[in-house]
């Protein structure tokens, strides 16, 4: 299965663009399925037909599919729901309250996650494509299954062991005090047992032969530098980018005075985005007349997006991360476009590297070769930040 991630801030015009692409994928005979794990759903708007958490036909080969949360929650993690539930009520909340906080911060994304990983194992289709959220919450459900590592093998586990040991001693003692009872075992696996299928799905996300992003964005300062460090955080997680759609572009045709400094501007934040993002390639799509709503309005972008092309190719191939050897010296080199080298932070803990940037963080584990070794110098250069490993001097 191919799968291709849309997203950019919010605004920008990613659905219409996922629509569309899905448009020519199931024209060229590819089936195709359009899923929005966007909270804020436009999917249906955007297709002009109504939409569920379940895949519906749209046309031939083209399926769109709307993420609910709330149902995905209770045919998938049953048990948690009814524990959070419980524990809830048992605070004095009733009915649709306690049901909806159920939903805890950040399940949309898991669930995002979980639901493209159902899809794969399945391979009812050729092609999915994602309709994400806005940028920041791309990142965090693509740095879910690196950070949910880091706190499953720390934390969740070791304590899932002492919670089902301790359970029948403590639960006569806590129900009566707290109003409910102690997560049984049931409740306990759930969790890993989503992180287990997270683990699997972050091998086909960082497979660029199979899964890229695809950043939509407008010809706009605030959303250029936004989209220029979601590429670099991608990197960051070794998923790759293959393409760059720039939105809205004022056509040549539109020559009112009125809009004569916008298009100037524009011009000039194009030409950032081609200098920025090179060497990925750049598709134009110019700003339309009319909404971008139903299917004919959408056959017209695809016409501009795709023309003869192909989407579900892979339009450019990043390696993002690789060991590269010289001389004895080991040197690990990330692809992280755009980024100055006073904004990230290292540290090894064991055989992880910790590296930082902003508030986005990476634990990546070592190959062997350089687990037993320490960082000695790190650099940018061509986009690529160059950390060199050196052996551990003995005093």
């Amino acid at each position: 299965m191919r799968i291709i991630l849309m997203t950019g801030k919010g605004g920008v015009g990613k659905t219409s663009v996922a629509a569309a692409t899905g448009l020519r994928c199931a024209e060229l005979g590819y089936k195709t399925l359009v899923l929005s794990t966007d909270p804020a759903h436009s999917l249906a708007d955007s297709f002009d037909v109504e939409l569920s958490h379940e895949p519906r036909l749209v046309k031939e080969n083209l399926w769109g599919a709307e993420l609910d949360a709330l149902v995905e929650l209770a045919e998938n993690w049953g048990a948690v729901q009814r524990y959070i539930t419980q524990v809830l009520q048992a605070r004095g909340l009733e009915g649709v309250q306690a049901e909806e906080l159920a939903i805890l911060p950040g399940m949309d994304e898991i669930f995002g996650l979980v639901r493209m990983k159902r899809h794969y194992d399945e391979g009812e289709y050729d092609v999915l494509i994602v309709d994400s959220a806005p940028t920041g919450t791309a990142l965090r459900l693509l740095s879910i299954p690196e950070v949910g590592g880091w706190y499953m093998r720390r934390f969740y586990k070791p304590l899932q062991g002492i919670s089902v040991a301790l359970r029948p001693l403590v639960e006569p003692l806590f129900k009566p005090i707290a109003g409910f009872s102690l997560p049984d075992k049931e409740v306990m696996d759930a969790p890993y047992e989503f992180y287990q299928q997270i683990e699997e799905l972050e091998k086909i996300l960082t497979d660029n032969t199979k899964t890229t992003v695809r950043l939509v964005m407008n010809p706009e300062r605030m959303v250029i530098k936004e989209s220029l460090r979601a590429h670099a955080y991608l990197s960051l997680y070794n998923v790759a980018t293959d393409l760059v759609v720039a939105n809205r572009i004022l056509p040549n045709s539109v020559n009112d005075p009125f809009f004569q400094r916008w298009k100037e501007q524009q011009q000039q934040y194009k030409q950032e985005i081609y200098n920025n993002f090179q060497p990925l390639p750049v598709k134009e799509v110019p700003l339309y007349s009319e909404e971008m709503c139903g299917l004919a309005a959408l056959e017209r972008l695809k016409e501009t997006l795709y023309d003869d092309d192909d989407p579900s190719q892979v339009y450019y191939h990043e390696n993002t991360i690789r060991v590269v050897q010289d001389l004895g010296i080991y040197c690990l080199e990330l692809y992280l476009p755009g980024t100055p080298k006073d904004k990230i932070q290292l540290s090894k803990t064991g055989d992880e590297l910790n590296i930082r940037i902003g508030n986005h963080r990476r634990n990546l584990v070592l190959p062997q070769a350089l687990a037993a070794l320490q960082p000695s110098g790190a650099k940018m250069e061509d986009d690529y930040l160059k950390i060199k490993f050196a052996e551990v001097t003995r005093v």
